[in-house]
């Protein structure tokens, strides 16, 4: 098959070099020969992924060198408090990691940038958080919030927008939000990616502008997103995973007393590692071929009419309302420390 590059997103977990260095032998492997740093780690229901880029591993997999940290919640739920508090405090906690070494004066000031287009609800995180900012009864004074728009509205280059307002601020810190691209659609609101490296506004879905980072402005740069939008051709391949998968394991345990004595539908582990020859003679050689193989398959099948298309969950706007109001909670716990 011919090798597309399609897999569009912005999570650094998800970068190819990343994903095929699961294990711990391999993230040793990975960090000698690349410069990329793996470390994995849970706070209660908080999945953490810790990732150190250097300048050759800048060079290898295409992310800027500086730290990335990726919290998840696997299970989240829109009705699930527990889940929203535990990664807020965990978002908090890095948060304050990410920043230990600066040092703050009674005059600093931060500039906050709620990135998006408030008209296209999964793109409207960072606007909404500005709002929700400007909402709260007691703002602190070392904010100055703004939220640009994007350039089809504008006409102007989001990053000359912020390049402009930090020339005359002078902030000590910007702090950029914005809604991401996954390339797994069981992470699309579940996540949160953190990093030191600035931001391109758009590069997940294939319209990339300016950069906004220390590079550019001079300034550090923290960028807080969350993946709002997956690839349609990924969850095809997701959902036919998840139906092969679900068979194999039904003829694995066919023959097992435990699906005959279950007294309501049984359903199978489909996680366990299971054996896909199985399903070979019903579905073919392809049925045996990895995950990433299959979408590749889907991606060529549908070049032309579905590579453009982006999906998001049809909750999307409580999802984008209610990380608006976490990140909002987060930096004004923060603020209140420094």
């Amino acid at each position: 098959m011919e090798n597309f590059n399609w897999q569009r997103t912005d999570l650094i977990d998800e970068s190819e070099e990343v994903v095929v260095h699961q294990t711990k032998e391999q993230k040793e492997k990975l960090e000698q020969s690349s410069g990329i740093q793996i470390v994995d780690r849970n706070a209660g229901r908080v999945k953490i992924t810790d990732v150190l880029v250097d300048a050759e591993g800048e060079k290898q997999i295409g992310k800027k060198e500086g730290q990335y940290i990726t919290l998840s919640v696997p299970t989240l739920t829109l009705e699930d408090q527990d889940g929203f508090t535990q990664l807020e405090q965990e978002l908090l906690v890095n948060f304050k990691k990410l920043h230990e070494s600066l040092s703050w004066q009674e005059d600093d000031k931060i500039l906050i940038v709620g990135l998006g287009n408030r008209t296209i609800t999964p793109d409207a995180i960072g606007p909404y958080l500005i709002d929700h900012l400007h909402s709260l009864d007691v703002i602190d004074e070392k904010f100055v919030m703004y939220a640009p728009g994007v350039t089809g509205q504008t006409g102007y280059e989001t990053g000359e927008f912020v390049a402009a307002i930090a020339e005359r601020l002078q902030p000590k810190l910007i702090i950029v939000v914005d809604a991401l691209a996954t390339r797994a659609s069981n992470r699309l609101c579940k996540t949160i990616q953190l990093t030191n490296t600035g931001i391109h506004p758009g590069s997940g879905v294939g319209n990339q502008r300016q950069e906004i980072s220390y590079e550019m402005l001079g300034i550090p740069v923290t960028a807080i997103g969350i993946p709002t939008v997956v690839d349609a051709p990924v969850l095809i391949a997701d959902a036919v995973e998840t139906m092969l998968r679900s068979i194999a394991a039904r003829v694995a345990e066919r023959s097992k007393p435990s699906s005959k004595l279950s007294l309501s539908s049984w359903q199978p582990d489909i996680s366990k590692d299971l054996d896909m020859t199985l399903v070979q003679p019903i579905f073919g050689e392809w049925a045996t071929w990895t995950k990433e193989e299959r979408q590749q398959l889907f991606e060529e099948t549908f070049a032309g009419s579905h590579t453009q298309l982006m999906v998001t969950p049809k909750e999307a706007d409580y999802w984008i309302d209610r990380y608006a109001r976490l990140v909002a909670s987060m930096l004004m716990n923060w603020a209140s420390e420094l």
